[in-house]
């Protein structure tokens, strides 16, 4: 029984950690997806000042080295959080199972 809320403890501090790094990267994420958009507005712009077919510009304009890192930042940025959210999950099925087996303990199962 000591060994389990010792696990239960553990997980539960591990589980508080894991929410403070699924904020930080929900705020990275969010500021990846401002940088990528803001940027991509301006090339936009700029190509279309510059005559650019609406037909082209936004391929154009994605194919721009900065915006594509911008791109590629945003989606690590995503990937990064929905990695930290499943894990977070995974905590929480991993914690109810480990209260399920201190709860069949108490009832003698």
């Amino acid at each position: 029984m000591q060994i389990l809320i010792a696990e239960i403890n553990r997980m539960r501090k591990k589980l508080n950690e894991t929410i403070g790094e699924l904020e930080r990267q929900g705020y990275q994420k969010a500021k990846t997806e401002y940088i990528y958009r803001v940027g991509l507005a301006k090339e936009l712009l700029i190509n279309r000042d510059k005559g650019l077919p609406v037909t082209l510009n936004n391929d154009v304009s994605k194919g721009n080295e900065v915006i594509a890192k911008y791109k590629f930042d945003r989606d690590a940025a995503e990937s990064k959080y929905d990695a930290t959210l499943e894990k977070l999950r995974a905590i929480k099925i991993e914690l109810g199972i480990v209260e399920r087996q201190i709860e069949a303990t108490r009832r003698g199962e």
